[in-house]
């Protein structure tokens, strides 16, 4: 959790409202949801081929991919080394267009989500762990898709809340990543996902006050300082001849 997130999110006021979020919500309170609680992530799962095949273009690319905290420095704490790629789609109203462009039958799936919030390509090299840490917005469900999964699964998982998990290729994870939550990659191979965050389907005025909340983060220095890293990493990769 970024300092202009935690910022927002702590004021009195929104963590009155963020206490009111587990009554108001439209998928209950959980550690894990059900795909039959988000209905597009079946449709997701059913092209999961299509969308590993165009990850396997991007992968051709791995090391020069940003590491997370390249897009997003506060993130250091997490991910201090060249562990963890990303390869982004979308983050809080910005659209990560020649990324969509190289990727345009996942984005043509994904783009219509609703309440997608954050979408990218999440990469974790050999032996990577990253610790125990979690969110503070309630109003946020992440997704997972595997897509490309080293064996033994068993060595390849997430803890959420005290709860061990694991990918499978072509599987949708789906969690509140407010209770702590670490990962590990046992393995020789590189783990892959689609990695999403949502809006939580709230009653209303929860969902009201959600929307305004997600404005306010598209918005803050921290979104425009992933937007310029990201746009700064875009430049660099097309000199090297990428169309």
């Amino acid at each position: 959790m970024t300092d202009w997130v935690r910022v927002i999110v702590q004021t009195p006021f929104i963590q009155k409202l963020e206490a009111l979020v587990p009554q108001h919500s439209l998928v209950g309170e959980s550690t894990f949801f059900t795909t039959e609680q988000f209905p597009w992530a079946l449709e997701l799962e059913e092209n999961w081929t299509v969308i590993q095949k165009e990850l396997e273009q991007v992968f051709e690319h791995v090391n020069e991919l940003p590491n997370f905290q390249d897009i997003m420095p506060r993130q250091q704490r997490i991910s201090p080394d060249d562990g963890w790629k990303t390869y982004y789609f979308c983050a809080f109203g910005f659209v990560a267009q020649k990324n969509c462009d190289r990727c345009p039958e996942t984005w043509k799936l994904i783009q219509h989500i609703p309440g997608l919030k954050v979408a990218f390509f999440s990469i974790l090299s050999p032996g990577k762990h990253i610790p125990l840490h979690c969110g503070k917005h309630k109003g946020l469900i992440r997704y997972h898709l595997g897509l490309k999964i080293p064996e033994p699964r068993q060595q390849c998982q997430i803890e959420v809340g005290g709860t061990i998990a694991h990918w499978e290729n072509g599987k949708s994870l789906i969690f509140d990543d407010t209770y702590p939550h670490q990962v590990w990659n046992n393995t020789d191979g590189y783990r892959a996902i689609l990695f999403l965050d949502i809006a939580r389907p709230l009653r209303f005025p929860l969902s009201l006050v959600n929307w305004i909340v997600s404005q306010i983060l598209a918005f803050s220095p921290l979104a425009q300082e992933a937007k310029a890293n990201y746009q700064a990493w875009e430049k660099r990769f097309g000199q090297r001849g990428e169309n």
